[in-house]
């Protein structure tokens, strides 16, 4: 790596923040092509919930006291599947444990057919100020494929409903999925903007479909029940929406997700900038930098066996590991790359305390830069473009030792 000498490095000029992470395991049904931690059950004891998320919370608020929130996410799962009334306790409780920073982005998970506009109002009503909404098809026959049980025109009604009510709203797309071709992606890319022009939506994300291990999709796509785009179509459907993103005022601040000016996804900005968050929920991950130093917790994933230990224990941790100063860094290199803005090497150091130099293969990362996939700017390592289409690769190189 060029060295970078003290007055060429900007100040750290953010605080990364941190977050609460709430995770809610309960969906109508299970898409073929998630390995997230979601059940589908007849029946939910919205009370039991209720109170087990409220005394795991204060659990992990007593090992965080003084910390400002700048952010609580609520994913699964299906949130909007929760009771908006466990929603407000929750926020109440947050607010109650720790200094809440001024402008506390609050973002619940939400799919088209589990809610309405009076359940929206509900959300906003106990605090929700950002709603993401995973839409990931504007054609029906992926939608059935995705095992999406809303139509286009009910996501329509509900990205439209949304808008109205939240100041904030995010919706999914799933690009490069089985026959799609990049006239179709563009056309589908296309509608999707300018649904988010004439309705103030602020934010999409828009990810590669990609076959989990473990998953239906995937043991079918083994089998060869389906073909997917290859790799040469597939980046050409990344590079189309860079640019018709970018033209629209939503360039990339992330590989997957694009916004308009200053309205970045905080919570997730968290994760990939190093910042410390609090996990809760069935199979909820944090991190957190302790006393004793960094860890890496985790909840137990199976619903009925967190509620019980939550019940027993006052929380339901499965593991805490300690984090050691090289898989930290090179945790947050992998995020950070991924970002437009890319790595701050300020904050890296601050981190870790190693310095980058120490870390990455810099005859790698001298190469790379003139190779045009790194680049040096502003106090920030970067991947460029094509960097970012070959990220893992170069990480590979960088930290090979």
């Amino acid at each position: 790596m060029r060295p970078m000498t003290h007055s060429s490095l900007a100040a750290d000029p953010y605080d990364e923040g941190f977050g609460l992470y709430v995770h809610w395991p309960f969906c109508v049904s299970k898409c073929p092509y998630c390995d997230f931690n979601s059940h589908v059950v007849e029946r939910i004891e919205q009370t039991a919930w209720h109170d087990a998320y409220l005394r795991e919370l204060s659990h992990f608020a007593a090992q965080t006291t003084g910390r400002t929130l700048t952010s609580i996410f609520f994913g699964g799962g299906t949130p909007s599947l929760m009771d908006p009334a466990t929603t407000a306790a929750v926020i109440t409780a947050a607010r109650a444990h720790w200094n809440v920073a001024p402008d506390l982005e609050i973002t619940l998970e939400a799919n088209p057919g589990t809610v309405d506009a009076q359940r929206f109002a509900d959300f906003r009503a106990a605090g929700v100020n950002r709603l993401s909404m995973g839409v990931q098809s504007l054609n029906e026959t992926d939608l059935r494929f995705l095992g999406r049980k809303h139509s286009v025109d009910e996501a329509r009604v509900a990205w439209r409903a949304a808008a109205k009510i939240f100041p904030r709203v995010s919706f999914d797309l799933i690009y490069a999925r089985p026959n799609q071709d990049l006239a179709a992606w563009q056309r589908e890319l296309q509608e999707a903007l300018n649904e988010v022009r004439d309705n103030n939506i602020t934010h999409l994300s828009l990810y590669q479909l990609t076959m989990e291990d473990g998953t239906v999709m995937a043991a079918d796509y083994a089998r060869k029940a389906f073909t997917l785009p290859d790799e040469d179509a597939s980046s050409d459907m990344f590079e189309r929406t860079q640019d018709l993103c970018a033209g629209a005022g939503f360039p990339a601040y992330e590989i997957s997700n694009h916004a308009a000016p200053e309205q970045e996804c905080r919570h997730n900005m968290i994760y990939w900038r190093g910042g410390d968050y609090v996990g809760i929920g069935p199979g909820a991950h944090g991190r957190l930098r302790l006393h004793d130093g960094a860890v890496a917790t985790r909840q137990i994933k199976a619903p009925s066996l967190w509620l019980k230990r939550v019940s027993s224990d006052a929380h339901g941790t499965q593991a805490r590991e300690a984090l050691n100063t090289k898989a930290r860094a090179e945790e947050l290199l992998m995020m950070g790359l991924r970002l437009s803005e890319g790595v701050h090497v300020t904050r890296f150091e601050r981190l870790t305390g190693l310095s980058m130099d120490h870390v990455v293969n810099t005859a790698a990362t001298t190469r790379l830069i003139d190779q045009g996939f790194l680049e040096q700017k502003n106090g920030h390592l970067i991947a460029t473009p094509g960097g970012r289409l070959a990220l893992n690769e170069i990480l590979r190189q960088l930290l090979a030792s």
